[in-house]
């Protein structure tokens, strides 16, 4: 099953294991088995120290496996057949469970150990969804931590019959104890809060006692990248604050207009940011969300202030505003009553949980085109609707749509609402704006695609907004706000690209450093 490459790669991997493990396989006479027995079998042909274990037993999920250190008592499992994007969460596993170290911080390693309670998680996923893996890897590190977490992840595409039971129409779906816990990416950061409140209040107390800031970034995708890394540069006290880290580009799959790189994905885009954020000496707060900016002239010390979302503050002589945009909302009846039962935004995350079904794609741009052909390939049948006279996308886009047998195209249309049993999506309703007559489609899906919103209602009233709600700047980067800058998607800038938010947000650091040597610190 894998190909020499990837034997190679994976062979020298396991060099680093240090304990003895064993691979517990729970197998039928189904196809699925066979092709996970044979992956488990080239896995062990690669080191000494994996051994596999067939068992004909009363297994909940077949086929599935563990993974243990042998004479240990991890609860590890894989319902799946972990290659795509769960491939590297396979690795990871085989090598925690062998003792190699995890890449997370020794407060990290004692926090999860004093976990005290027992923790029985499930995770639903897709291999094609590259948010997932996050979830997999932090949920298998605790497994491998900690005795009392128990961990199954789950391919939904390989148990559709349980899915359908459940009613899970996204993924990341997370359970706790047989009770939803969360869902979309999360990693061992967002997890442990949620398991553990005095994580949140002890990060919280160690935020507000950090030192002002020369340049204080909010936001961390392209952009804020972009604005810490130039703003290191220059010697000065950087700090960078986000939500999450990568921002939108952990939530785009395919990247070819990347200058120098011909192809790659947004978390391998990502992460490379990060690691290149984290080479110099930037303050890193992720997973912080800020609710209130105060301008330096309001505040008594002549800092700009910060409140987050946790209760801490963080002061700076400058900021750059970089938070980016999300997915907009049609705004409609049953969008937001359906949302992960049927309304989606990620069709490759979500789109294998309906193979075989009848979607809708509402959107006719790149977004909403790319969405269709991908899901043609997976669905029984896609019906795009457009509001538009036309399509807007890309013509190689459109010839390629166009082609397909199970697409149909529907423009001039506007989307009443979207219908469903109370459960789940069942149906859309649209207007054929030529006519005014009204139709009913029905499907199981609703995959929304039509653009994105900039993240700025929490700067109502403090700083200059368009109509559209985007950051008003000059070429400077320079906002209403004196001291303040912005960058990337959430501003007035034109062409929402990743290498132009580079761009701006490196613009707006020596924007930003301009600044601070032409004003002198407070007294």
């Amino acid at each position: 099953m894998l190909d020499a490459t990837l034997k190679g790669q994976l062979q020298a991997y396991l060099t680093k294991l240090v304990h003895p493990i064993e691979l517990v396989a729970s197998l039928d006479d189904s196809d699925a088995s066979r092709e996970l027995h044979s992956l488990l079998t080239e896995i062990a042909e690669l080191s000494n120290l994996i051994t596999v274990v067939e068992r004909r037993d009363d297994a909940e999920r077949k086929p599935s496996f563990t993974i243990n250190r042998k004479g240990g008592d991890m609860s590890l499992r894989f319902a799946a057949i972990p290659l795509g994007h769960e491939f590297t969460s396979l690795v990871l596993a085989l090598l925690q469970a062998g003792g190699h170290p995890p890449k997370v911080s020794p407060e990290i390693i004692e926090q999860v150990r004093a976990l005290d309670g027992d923790f029985h998680f499930e995770v639903f996923m897709s291999l094609s969804c590259h948010n997932c893996p996050d979830v997999v890897q932090a949920l298998n590190l605790m497994a491998v931590l900690n005795p009392r977490v128990h961990v199954v992840t789950i391919d939904g595409a390989l148990f559709q019959k349980e899915v359908e039971e459940r009613q899970i129409m996204a993924v990341p779906m997370i359970f706790l104890n047989g009770q939803h816990f969360g869902q979309g990416r999360m990693d061992i950061d967002e997890i442990l809060p949620k398991l553990d409140q005095n994580v949140a209040a002890r990060e919280a107390e160690k935020i507000s006692a950090r030192a002002p800031f020369d340049v204080l970034v909010v936001g961390s995708g392209p952009a804020g990248a972009a604005a810490a890394i130039y703003a290191a540069r220059k010697g000065i006290r950087t700090g960078v604050v986000a939500e999450r880290f990568g921002g939108q580009v952990m939530d785009t799959l395919g990247i070819e207009n990347f200058i120098s790189v011909k192809e790659t994905e947004g978390p391998k885009l990502v992460a490379a940011l990060e690691e290149h954020v984290r080479a110099y000496d930037i303050d890193v707060m992720n997973l912080q969300r800020v609710e209130k900016l105060v301008p330096a002239a309001e505040s008594a010390d002549g800092l700009i202030t910060l409140t987050l979302a946790s209760g801490a503050t963080l002061k700076s002589r400058s900021v750059i505003l970089s938070t980016g945009a999300r997915w907009r909302e049609i705004n409609v009846p049953g969008e937001r009553e359906y949302r992960n039962h049927g309304v989606a935004y990620c069709p490759h995350c979500d789109g294998p949980l309906f193979k075989g079904k009848r979607v809708a794609v509402i959107g006719g741009g790149n977004s909403g085109v790319e969405a269709a052909i991908d899901l043609a390939g997976v669905v029984g049948h896609v019906t795009l609707i457009e509001f538009d006279k036309q399509l807007r996308a890309d013509a190689v886009l459109q010839r390629k749509l166009l082609s397909l047998p199970n697409v149909q195209v529907i423009t001039h249309a506007q989307t009443r609402d979207i219908a469903g049993d109370g459960k789940k999506v069942n149906g859309l309703n649209y207007v054929d704006r030529a006519s005014g007559e009204s139709h009913h489609v029905e499907l199981e899906g609703v995959f929304i695609q039509i653009g994105l919103v900039p993240n700025t209602d929490w700067l109502k009233g403090t700083i200059e907004l368009t109509r559209y709600g985007e950051i008003q700047i000059d070429p400077r980067c320079e906002t209403s706000v004196p001291g303040v800058f912005a960058a990337g998607d959430v501003t007035t800038v034109p062409y929402k690209q990743i290498i132009i938010a580079m761009g701006e947000g490196a613009k707006a650091a020596i924007s930003a450093f301009d600044h601070l040597i032409r004003h002198s610190a407070p007294a």
